[in-house]
Protein backbone atom coordinates (compact mmCIF):
# COMPACT_ATOMS: atom_id res chain seq x y z
CA UNK A 1 0.00 0.00 0.00
CA UNK A 2 0.98 3.67 -0.23
CA UNK A 3 3.40 4.86 2.43
CA UNK A 4 2.01 7.03 5.24
CA UNK A 5 3.39 10.30 3.88
CA UNK A 6 1.70 9.89 0.49
CA UNK A 7 -1.59 8.82 2.07
CA UNK A 8 -1.51 11.88 4.33
CA UNK A 9 -1.20 14.20 1.32
CA UNK A 10 -4.30 12.73 -0.30
CA UNK A 11 -6.50 12.24 2.75
CA UNK A 12 -5.66 14.27 5.89
CA UNK A 13 -3.14 17.05 5.22
CA UNK A 14 -4.68 20.57 5.26
CA UNK A 15 -5.79 21.39 1.75
CA UNK A 16 -3.52 24.43 1.16
CA UNK A 17 -0.50 22.42 2.36
CA UNK A 18 -1.43 19.43 0.20
CA UNK A 19 -1.94 21.60 -2.90
CA UNK A 20 1.39 23.35 -2.40
CA UNK A 21 3.25 20.12 -1.58
CA UNK A 22 2.06 18.58 -4.84
CA UNK A 23 1.93 21.81 -6.82
CA UNK A 24 5.29 23.49 -6.16
CA UNK A 25 7.42 20.58 -7.45
CA UNK A 26 5.06 20.28 -10.41
CA UNK A 27 5.40 24.00 -11.14
CA UNK A 28 9.16 23.48 -11.17
CA UNK A 29 8.75 20.57 -13.58
CA UNK A 30 6.46 22.61 -15.83
CA UNK A 31 8.81 25.58 -15.83
CA UNK A 32 11.63 23.25 -16.76
CA UNK A 33 9.81 22.36 -19.98
CA UNK A 34 9.67 26.05 -20.89
CA UNK A 35 13.21 26.73 -19.72
CA UNK A 36 14.52 24.00 -22.00
CA UNK A 37 13.26 25.88 -25.04
CA UNK A 38 13.93 29.31 -23.54
CA UNK A 39 17.55 28.35 -22.91
CA UNK A 40 17.88 27.34 -26.56
CA UNK A 41 16.35 30.63 -27.71
CA UNK A 42 18.37 32.69 -25.22
CA UNK A 43 21.79 31.32 -26.11
CA UNK A 44 21.08 31.12 -29.85
CA UNK A 45 20.03 34.77 -29.54
CA UNK A 46 23.59 35.66 -28.51
CA UNK A 47 24.63 34.84 -32.07
CA UNK A 48 22.43 37.79 -33.11
CA UNK A 49 21.32 35.79 -36.16
CA UNK A 50 17.60 35.95 -37.02
CA UNK A 51 18.07 32.82 -39.19
CA UNK A 52 19.42 30.70 -36.31
CA UNK A 53 16.67 31.93 -33.96
CA UNK A 54 14.03 31.35 -36.66
CA UNK A 55 15.25 27.73 -36.97
CA UNK A 56 14.40 27.08 -33.31
CA UNK A 57 11.00 28.74 -33.86
CA UNK A 58 10.19 26.72 -36.99
CA UNK A 59 10.95 23.45 -35.15
CA UNK A 60 8.78 24.37 -32.15
CA UNK A 61 5.54 22.79 -33.49
CA UNK A 62 7.25 19.40 -33.85
CA UNK A 63 8.62 19.56 -30.30
CA UNK A 64 5.18 20.63 -29.11
CA UNK A 65 3.78 17.59 -30.92
CA UNK A 66 5.74 15.42 -28.47
CA UNK A 67 3.15 16.52 -25.94
CA UNK A 68 0.53 14.61 -27.92
CA UNK A 69 2.28 11.42 -26.78
CA UNK A 70 3.02 12.89 -23.34
CA UNK A 71 -0.65 13.68 -22.87
CA UNK A 72 -1.89 10.41 -24.32
CA UNK A 73 0.21 8.19 -22.07
CA UNK A 74 1.34 10.64 -19.37
CA UNK A 75 -1.91 12.45 -18.61
CA UNK A 76 -4.06 9.45 -19.54
CA UNK A 77 -2.12 6.91 -17.48
CA UNK A 78 -1.56 9.17 -14.47
CA UNK A 79 -5.26 10.06 -14.29
CA UNK A 80 -6.24 6.38 -14.25
CA UNK A 81 -3.47 5.62 -11.75
CA UNK A 82 -4.65 8.31 -9.31
CA UNK A 83 -8.24 7.10 -9.47
CA UNK A 84 -7.08 3.49 -9.01
CA UNK A 85 -5.03 4.53 -5.97
CA UNK A 86 -8.12 6.16 -4.47
CA UNK A 87 -9.99 2.88 -5.00
CA UNK A 88 -7.01 0.87 -3.53
CA UNK A 89 -6.71 -1.05 -6.82
CA UNK A 90 -2.91 -1.35 -6.87
CA UNK A 91 -2.69 -3.99 -9.61
CA UNK A 92 -4.33 -1.55 -12.02
CA UNK A 93 -1.81 1.12 -11.02
CA UNK A 94 1.12 -1.18 -11.88
CA UNK A 95 -0.33 -2.39 -15.16
CA UNK A 96 -1.37 1.10 -16.23
CA UNK A 97 2.14 2.49 -15.69
CA UNK A 98 3.72 -0.36 -17.69
CA UNK A 99 1.20 0.14 -20.52
CA UNK A 100 1.84 3.89 -20.60
CA UNK A 101 5.64 3.54 -20.52
CA UNK A 102 6.03 1.05 -23.37
CA UNK A 103 3.34 2.65 -25.51
CA UNK A 104 5.04 6.06 -25.15
CA UNK A 105 8.39 4.50 -26.13
CA UNK A 106 6.83 3.01 -29.28
CA UNK A 107 5.30 6.29 -30.45
CA UNK A 108 8.52 8.17 -29.69
CA UNK A 109 10.32 5.84 -32.08
CA UNK A 110 7.59 6.53 -34.66
CA UNK A 111 8.36 10.27 -34.34
CA UNK A 112 12.05 9.58 -34.94
CA UNK A 113 11.36 7.40 -37.97
CA UNK A 114 8.98 9.88 -39.59
CA UNK A 115 11.42 12.78 -39.16
CA UNK A 116 14.25 10.67 -40.61
CA UNK A 117 12.31 9.48 -43.65
CA UNK A 118 10.20 12.55 -44.45
CA UNK A 119 12.30 15.53 -43.32
CA UNK A 120 11.94 17.58 -46.58
CA UNK A 121 8.15 17.31 -46.53
CA UNK A 122 8.06 18.08 -42.81
CA UNK A 123 10.12 21.24 -43.28
CA UNK A 124 7.74 22.32 -46.03
CA UNK A 125 4.69 21.82 -43.79
CA UNK A 126 6.36 23.89 -41.07
CA UNK A 127 6.74 26.77 -43.50
CA UNK A 128 10.56 26.80 -43.36
CA UNK A 129 12.08 29.11 -45.98
CA UNK A 130 15.27 28.34 -47.93
CA UNK A 131 17.32 30.70 -45.77
CA UNK A 132 16.58 28.82 -42.53
CA UNK A 133 16.30 25.27 -43.96
CA UNK A 134 19.78 24.01 -43.10
CA UNK A 135 19.75 25.37 -39.53
CA UNK A 136 16.25 23.96 -38.90
CA UNK A 137 17.21 20.56 -40.30
CA UNK A 138 20.32 20.39 -38.07
CA UNK A 139 18.37 21.43 -34.96
CA UNK A 140 15.68 18.82 -35.62
CA UNK A 141 18.25 16.06 -36.15
CA UNK A 142 19.16 16.27 -32.45
CA UNK A 143 15.81 17.18 -30.94
CA UNK A 144 13.51 14.93 -33.01
CA UNK A 145 15.31 12.25 -35.03
CA UNK A 146 17.66 11.33 -32.17
CA UNK A 147 15.91 13.05 -29.29
CA UNK A 148 12.25 12.02 -29.41
CA UNK A 149 12.65 8.93 -27.20
CA UNK A 150 14.35 10.56 -24.18
CA UNK A 151 12.29 13.76 -24.56
CA UNK A 152 9.01 11.84 -24.33
CA UNK A 153 9.94 9.16 -21.79
CA UNK A 154 11.27 11.56 -19.18
CA UNK A 155 8.01 13.53 -19.22
CA UNK A 156 5.77 10.44 -19.14
CA UNK A 157 7.74 8.96 -16.23
CA UNK A 158 7.49 12.21 -14.26
CA UNK A 159 3.68 12.18 -14.73
CA UNK A 160 3.47 8.63 -13.40
CA UNK A 161 5.72 9.22 -10.41
CA UNK A 162 3.72 12.34 -9.55
CA UNK A 163 0.45 10.37 -9.77
CA UNK A 164 1.19 8.57 -6.51
CA UNK A 165 2.18 11.76 -4.68
CA UNK A 166 5.97 11.77 -5.23
CA UNK A 167 5.96 15.25 -6.80
CA UNK A 168 9.34 16.24 -5.32
CA UNK A 169 11.12 13.24 -6.82
CA UNK A 170 9.50 13.93 -10.19
CA UNK A 171 10.66 17.54 -10.15
CA UNK A 172 14.26 16.65 -9.27
CA UNK A 173 14.69 14.73 -12.52
CA UNK A 174 13.12 17.47 -14.61
CA UNK A 175 15.03 20.28 -12.87
CA UNK A 176 18.31 18.37 -13.10
CA UNK A 177 17.85 17.88 -16.84
CA UNK A 178 17.10 21.58 -17.27
CA UNK A 179 20.15 22.66 -15.29
CA UNK A 180 22.34 20.39 -17.41
CA UNK A 181 20.79 21.87 -20.57
CA UNK A 182 21.54 25.43 -19.42
CA UNK A 183 25.15 24.45 -18.70
CA UNK A 184 25.64 22.65 -22.02
CA UNK A 185 23.82 25.15 -24.29
CA UNK A 186 26.53 27.83 -24.45
CA UNK A 187 29.26 25.18 -24.76
CA UNK A 188 27.66 23.67 -27.86
CA UNK A 189 26.19 26.88 -29.37
CA UNK A 190 28.75 29.65 -28.96
CA UNK A 191 31.82 30.33 -31.16
CA UNK A 192 34.12 29.88 -28.14
CA UNK A 193 32.72 26.35 -27.66
CA UNK A 194 31.78 23.85 -30.35
CA UNK A 195 30.27 26.68 -32.48
CA UNK A 196 27.29 24.57 -33.63
CA UNK A 197 24.66 27.33 -33.50
CA UNK A 198 21.06 26.07 -33.39
CA UNK A 199 22.29 22.49 -33.90
CA UNK A 200 24.29 22.85 -30.68
CA UNK A 201 21.13 23.81 -28.82
CA UNK A 202 19.50 20.64 -30.10
CA UNK A 203 22.49 18.51 -29.09
CA UNK A 204 22.46 19.96 -25.55
CA UNK A 205 18.72 19.25 -25.28
CA UNK A 206 19.22 15.65 -26.42
CA UNK A 207 21.93 15.01 -23.80
CA UNK A 208 19.88 16.65 -21.04
CA UNK A 209 16.69 14.69 -21.81
CA UNK A 210 18.68 11.46 -21.88
CA UNK A 211 20.16 12.23 -18.45
CA UNK A 212 16.68 12.99 -17.01
CA UNK A 213 15.26 9.73 -18.40
CA UNK A 214 18.12 7.73 -16.87
CA UNK A 215 17.46 9.42 -13.51
CA UNK A 216 13.83 8.28 -13.51
CA UNK A 217 14.73 4.72 -14.52
CA UNK A 218 17.33 4.47 -11.74
CA UNK A 219 14.84 6.00 -9.27
CA UNK A 220 12.21 3.38 -10.09
CA UNK A 221 14.72 0.56 -9.76
CA UNK A 222 15.92 1.89 -6.42
CA UNK A 223 12.37 2.42 -5.04
CA UNK A 224 10.77 -0.69 -6.58
CA UNK A 225 9.72 -1.98 -3.13
CA UNK A 226 7.86 1.24 -2.22
CA UNK A 227 6.31 2.39 -5.52
CA UNK A 228 3.47 1.13 -7.67
CA UNK A 229 4.95 2.72 -10.81
CA UNK A 230 6.12 -0.31 -12.77
CA UNK A 231 8.01 -0.56 -16.07
CA UNK A 232 8.46 -4.33 -16.05
CA UNK A 233 7.64 -5.83 -19.48
CA UNK A 234 5.77 -8.62 -17.66
CA UNK A 235 3.16 -6.12 -16.47
CA UNK A 236 2.50 -4.75 -19.98
CA UNK A 237 -0.79 -5.82 -21.50
CA UNK A 238 -3.69 -4.54 -23.59
CA UNK A 239 -6.22 -5.18 -20.82
CA UNK A 240 -9.45 -3.54 -21.99
CA UNK A 241 -10.12 -1.58 -18.79
CA UNK A 242 -6.60 -0.10 -18.79
CA UNK A 243 -6.56 0.80 -22.49
CA UNK A 244 -10.03 2.31 -22.26
CA UNK A 245 -9.31 4.15 -19.00
CA UNK A 246 -6.04 5.58 -20.33
CA UNK A 247 -7.43 6.57 -23.72
CA UNK A 248 -10.64 8.08 -22.28
CA UNK A 249 -8.51 10.91 -20.86
CA UNK A 250 -5.35 10.59 -22.95
CA UNK A 251 -6.87 10.73 -26.45
CA UNK A 252 -8.75 14.02 -25.89
CA UNK A 253 -5.65 15.48 -24.20
CA UNK A 254 -3.53 14.32 -27.14
CA UNK A 255 -5.94 15.76 -29.71
CA UNK A 256 -5.90 19.01 -27.77
CA UNK A 257 -2.13 19.12 -28.16
CA UNK A 258 -2.23 18.25 -31.86
CA UNK A 259 -4.64 21.13 -32.33
CA UNK A 260 -2.14 23.36 -30.48
CA UNK A 261 0.51 22.19 -32.97
CA UNK A 262 -1.85 23.03 -35.82
CA UNK A 263 -2.46 26.47 -34.36
CA UNK A 264 1.27 27.14 -33.98
CA UNK A 265 1.94 25.94 -37.53
CA UNK A 266 -0.75 28.28 -38.87
CA UNK A 267 0.75 31.12 -36.81
CA UNK A 268 4.26 30.46 -38.18
CA UNK A 269 3.00 30.20 -41.76
CA UNK A 270 1.10 33.48 -41.44
CA UNK A 271 4.16 35.15 -39.88
CA UNK A 272 6.73 33.80 -42.38
CA UNK A 273 5.88 36.24 -45.24
CA UNK A 274 6.95 39.12 -42.96
CA UNK A 275 10.53 37.77 -42.79
CA UNK A 276 12.91 35.91 -40.47
CA UNK A 277 12.90 38.77 -37.94
CA UNK A 278 9.12 38.51 -37.51
CA UNK A 279 9.30 34.72 -37.14
CA UNK A 280 12.12 35.00 -34.59
CA UNK A 281 10.20 37.67 -32.63
CA UNK A 282 7.02 35.57 -32.63
CA UNK A 283 8.98 32.55 -31.37
CA UNK A 284 10.63 34.50 -28.55
CA UNK A 285 7.30 36.06 -27.56
CA UNK A 286 5.48 32.74 -27.49
CA UNK A 287 8.08 31.20 -25.18
CA UNK A 288 8.05 34.17 -22.80
CA UNK A 289 4.26 34.04 -22.76
CA UNK A 290 4.47 30.37 -21.74
CA UNK A 291 6.48 31.01 -18.54
CA UNK A 292 3.68 32.35 -16.30
CA UNK A 293 1.17 30.07 -18.03
CA UNK A 294 3.24 26.99 -17.21
CA UNK A 295 3.41 28.05 -13.55
CA UNK A 296 -0.38 27.88 -13.51
CA UNK A 297 -0.42 24.66 -15.51
CA UNK A 298 2.02 23.19 -12.99
CA UNK A 299 -0.36 24.01 -10.16
CA UNK A 300 -3.16 22.39 -12.15
CA UNK A 301 -1.13 19.24 -12.84
CA UNK A 302 -0.14 19.02 -9.19
CA UNK A 303 -3.82 19.27 -8.31
CA UNK A 304 -4.83 16.41 -10.61
CA UNK A 305 -3.77 13.47 -8.37
CA UNK A 306 -5.49 15.12 -5.39
CA UNK A 307 -8.71 15.63 -7.35
CA UNK A 308 -8.67 12.15 -8.90
CA UNK A 309 -7.93 10.40 -5.60
CA UNK A 310 -10.61 12.23 -3.59
CA UNK A 311 -13.18 11.94 -6.36
CA UNK A 312 -12.65 8.18 -6.50
CA UNK A 313 -12.66 7.81 -2.71
CA UNK A 314 -15.82 9.92 -2.41
CA UNK A 315 -14.42 12.91 -0.51
CA UNK A 316 -16.07 15.55 -2.70
CA UNK A 317 -15.76 18.31 -0.09
CA UNK A 318 -11.96 17.99 0.06
CA UNK A 319 -11.80 17.85 -3.74
CA UNK A 320 -13.73 21.12 -4.07
CA UNK A 321 -11.62 22.86 -1.43
CA UNK A 322 -8.47 21.91 -3.30
CA UNK A 323 -9.84 23.23 -6.60
CA UNK A 324 -11.03 26.57 -5.22
CA UNK A 325 -7.75 27.18 -3.38
CA UNK A 326 -5.78 26.46 -6.58
CA UNK A 327 -8.08 28.73 -8.59
CA UNK A 328 -7.41 31.65 -6.24
CA UNK A 329 -3.64 31.15 -6.46
CA UNK A 330 -3.80 30.88 -10.23
CA UNK A 331 -5.85 34.01 -10.85
CA UNK A 332 -3.80 36.24 -8.54
CA UNK A 333 -0.47 35.08 -9.95
CA UNK A 334 -1.35 35.14 -13.65
CA UNK A 335 -2.99 38.57 -13.47
CA UNK A 336 0.07 40.09 -11.78
CA UNK A 337 2.43 38.40 -14.28
CA UNK A 338 0.38 39.61 -17.26
CA UNK A 339 0.45 43.19 -15.98
CA UNK A 340 4.24 43.09 -15.59
CA UNK A 341 4.72 41.67 -19.11
CA UNK A 342 2.46 44.32 -20.61
CA UNK A 343 4.33 47.18 -18.93
CA UNK A 344 7.87 45.87 -19.45
CA UNK A 345 7.41 44.07 -22.79
CA UNK A 346 10.24 45.84 -24.61
CA UNK A 347 12.81 45.19 -21.88
CA UNK A 348 11.80 41.52 -21.61
CA UNK A 349 12.17 40.88 -25.35
CA UNK A 350 15.55 42.65 -25.43
CA UNK A 351 16.89 40.13 -22.91
CA UNK A 352 16.82 37.54 -25.69
CA UNK A 353 18.07 39.55 -28.66
CA UNK A 354 19.34 43.08 -29.15
CA UNK A 355 18.12 43.31 -32.75
CA UNK A 356 16.03 46.51 -32.90
CA UNK A 357 13.46 45.14 -35.36
CA UNK A 358 12.94 41.94 -33.38
CA UNK A 359 12.52 43.91 -30.14
CA UNK A 360 9.95 46.17 -31.82
CA UNK A 361 7.96 43.24 -33.22
CA UNK A 362 8.26 41.16 -30.07
CA UNK A 363 7.16 43.83 -27.62
CA UNK A 364 4.02 44.48 -29.69
CA UNK A 365 3.29 40.74 -29.86
CA UNK A 366 3.85 40.25 -26.11
CA UNK A 367 1.40 43.00 -25.14
CA UNK A 368 -1.28 41.26 -27.21
CA UNK A 369 -0.57 37.73 -25.99
CA UNK A 370 -0.45 38.56 -22.28
CA UNK A 371 -3.99 40.01 -22.27
CA UNK A 372 -5.42 36.53 -22.83
CA UNK A 373 -3.32 34.79 -20.17
CA UNK A 374 -5.70 35.11 -17.17
CA UNK A 375 -8.54 33.53 -19.15
CA UNK A 376 -6.24 30.87 -20.62
CA UNK A 377 -5.00 29.88 -17.15
CA UNK A 378 -8.56 29.39 -15.87
CA UNK A 379 -9.44 27.43 -19.01
CA UNK A 380 -6.45 25.09 -18.58
CA UNK A 381 -7.20 24.58 -14.88
CA UNK A 382 -10.72 23.52 -15.83
CA UNK A 383 -9.39 21.09 -18.45
CA UNK A 384 -7.01 19.61 -15.85
CA UNK A 385 -9.97 18.99 -13.54
CA UNK A 386 -11.91 17.32 -16.38
CA UNK A 387 -8.94 14.99 -16.97
CA UNK A 388 -8.57 14.19 -13.26
CA UNK A 389 -12.25 13.20 -13.11
CA UNK A 390 -11.89 11.02 -16.21
CA UNK A 391 -14.12 13.36 -18.28
CA UNK A 392 -12.03 13.30 -21.44
CA UNK A 393 -14.96 14.22 -23.67
CA UNK A 394 -15.18 17.62 -21.94
CA UNK A 395 -11.48 18.24 -22.58
CA UNK A 396 -11.91 17.32 -26.24
CA UNK A 397 -14.86 19.67 -26.65
CA UNK A 398 -12.86 22.55 -25.17
CA UNK A 399 -9.86 21.73 -27.41
CA UNK A 400 -11.98 21.86 -30.56
CA UNK A 401 -13.64 25.08 -29.46
CA UNK A 402 -10.28 26.62 -28.58
CA UNK A 403 -8.44 26.00 -31.84
CA UNK A 404 -10.88 25.06 -34.60
CA UNK A 405 -13.84 27.28 -33.73
CA UNK A 406 -12.19 30.29 -32.10
CA UNK A 407 -8.41 30.76 -32.23
CA UNK A 408 -7.41 29.71 -35.77
CA UNK A 409 -10.27 31.66 -37.43
CA UNK A 410 -9.34 34.63 -35.20
CA UNK A 411 -5.70 34.38 -36.38
CA UNK A 412 -6.75 34.57 -40.02
CA UNK A 413 -9.31 37.36 -39.56
CA UNK A 414 -7.14 39.53 -37.29
CA UNK A 415 -4.14 39.15 -39.61
CA UNK A 416 -6.24 40.54 -42.45
CA UNK A 417 -7.61 43.39 -40.34
CA UNK A 418 -4.26 44.28 -38.78
CA UNK A 419 -1.46 42.49 -40.71
CA UNK A 420 1.04 40.63 -38.48
CA UNK A 421 0.23 42.45 -35.21
CA UNK A 422 -3.44 41.47 -35.08
CA UNK A 423 -2.56 37.78 -34.62
CA UNK A 424 -1.28 38.45 -31.10
CA UNK A 425 -4.86 39.10 -29.95
CA UNK A 426 -6.31 35.78 -31.16
CA UNK A 427 -5.55 34.19 -27.78
CA UNK A 428 -7.61 36.85 -25.97
CA UNK A 429 -10.57 36.32 -28.32
CA UNK A 430 -10.63 32.54 -27.78
CA UNK A 431 -9.83 32.37 -24.09
CA UNK A 432 -12.26 35.06 -22.97
CA UNK A 433 -15.04 32.69 -24.03
CA UNK A 434 -13.42 29.45 -22.80
CA UNK A 435 -12.22 30.75 -19.44
CA UNK A 436 -15.77 31.71 -18.49
CA UNK A 437 -17.15 28.44 -19.89
CA UNK A 438 -14.62 26.40 -17.86
CA UNK A 439 -15.91 27.89 -14.59
CA UNK A 440 -19.55 27.04 -15.34
CA UNK A 441 -18.80 23.51 -16.59
CA UNK A 442 -16.61 22.74 -13.55
CA UNK A 443 -19.31 23.90 -11.14
CA UNK A 444 -21.81 21.70 -12.98
CA UNK A 445 -19.53 18.66 -12.62
CA UNK A 446 -19.16 19.31 -8.91
CA UNK A 447 -22.95 19.34 -8.48
CA UNK A 448 -23.21 16.01 -10.31
CA UNK A 449 -20.46 14.48 -8.17
CA UNK A 450 -22.21 15.59 -4.97
CA UNK A 451 -25.52 14.20 -6.22
CA UNK A 452 -23.85 10.85 -7.01
CA UNK A 453 -22.36 10.71 -3.52
CA UNK A 454 -25.77 11.38 -1.91
CA UNK A 455 -27.32 8.56 -4.00
CA UNK A 456 -24.61 6.13 -2.86
CA UNK A 457 -25.23 7.12 0.77
CA UNK A 458 -28.94 6.22 0.55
Amino acid sequence: MLDAEKTEIFETMPVPSAVLKLGIPTVISSLVMVLYSLADTYFVGFLNSPVQTAAVTYAAPVLLAFNAVNNLFGTGSSSLMSRALGAKDYDTVRRTSAFGFYSAAFFALVFSSVSLLFMPGLLNILGVDAEAELATRQYMLWTVTLGALPAILNVVLSFMIRAEGAASQASIGAAGGCLLNVILDPVFIMPWGFDMGAAGAGCATFISNTAATLYFVVLLIKNRSSTFVCVSPRMFSFRKSIVKGTFAVGVPASIQNLLNVTGMTVLNNLTAPFGAAAVAAMGITHKIDMVPLFVCMGLGQGLMPLVGYNYSSGNIKRMKQAVFFTLQLTVVFITAASALMFVFSEGIISLFMKNEQIVSFGSAFLRGFCLGLPFLAVDFLGVGIFNALGKGSYSLAFAILRKVVLEIPALIVLNRLLPLFGMAYSQLVAEFVLGIAAVFVTLSLFKKAEAEKKKEAL
